[in-house]
């Protein structure tokens, strides 16, 4: 999302640290590109650790891209809250998110397309654009966002099993829209909850709320 702040903190780079090196001859041993998703709930640092496995890769000298699910809504962000409001069913990743749209960028990154389009959101604009992505020399694809367990063309999940009450803190930090000061938000996120709490079994790495790493399989 346009005008997102990344910022990394210990715990961030030390998750990617564990992650990384146990995923490494996967990736040096696929014939196209590897495919990973962070998934967890508002708040839980997706965007920070997506960053931070960027950087470790980096490391490797693996070149990798990441793609935020916040850019796949069909509405920008003052819009889909307003929509929420008048359709109490408009919530979840089979109603506000494109899931076929980022479907379709992992299936073009995995068959060797040298640039993807997607759209990118504008948050104080509250708008959608264009981006045009180059692939040259990519060869992971990292998709962070609360509901990316269930993409379908991935080879390692993540999940952070941190709820809205772990979250908190670094929200306040954030604070978009003085979401932590809306109770309409704040049962938005009890829902996202309920929705995602299941996603963990889906995991091949799941970051429990204190941020220590679990190896699933």
């Amino acid at each position: 999302m346009k005008g997102d702040i990344i910022v990394l903190e210990e715990h961030h780079i030390k998750a990617a640290s564990i992650i990384v090196p146990e995923i490494i001859p996967k990736i040096k041993n696929k014939a196209t590109r590897y495919t990973i998703t962070v998934s967890g709930e508002s708040g839980s640092g997706k965007s920070e650790t997506g960053k931070a496995i960027v950087d470790e890769l980096q490391k490797y000298g693996i070149k990798s891209v990441l793609l935020g699910q916040d850019d796949y809504f069909y509405l920008p962000p003052k819009s889909n809250d307003s929509k929420r409001k008048e359709d109490p069913e408009w919530l979840g990743p089979h109603k506000e998110v494109d899931f076929k749209v980022l479907e379709n960028n992992l299936k073009d990154a995995i068959s060797g397309k040298s640039e993807i389009i997607k759209p990118l959101i504008d948050y104080d604009a509250n708008s959608i654009e264009d981006q045009v992505i180059s692939l040259d020399g990519i060869n992971v694809v990292i998709a962070e966002g609360t509901y990316t367990s269930l993409l379908k063309n991935v080879d390692t999940k993540v999940f952070i099993a941190r709820s809205r009450l772990d979250t908190l803190e670094h929200r306040k930090k954030r604070n978009r829209g003085n979401e932590v000061n809306d109770l309409f938000i704040e049962n938005i996120l009890e829902t996202e909850h309920k929705i995602i709490a299941g996603h963990v079994q889906l995991a091949d790495f799941v970051i429990t709320k204190e941020y220590d790493v679990i190896i699933v399989k």
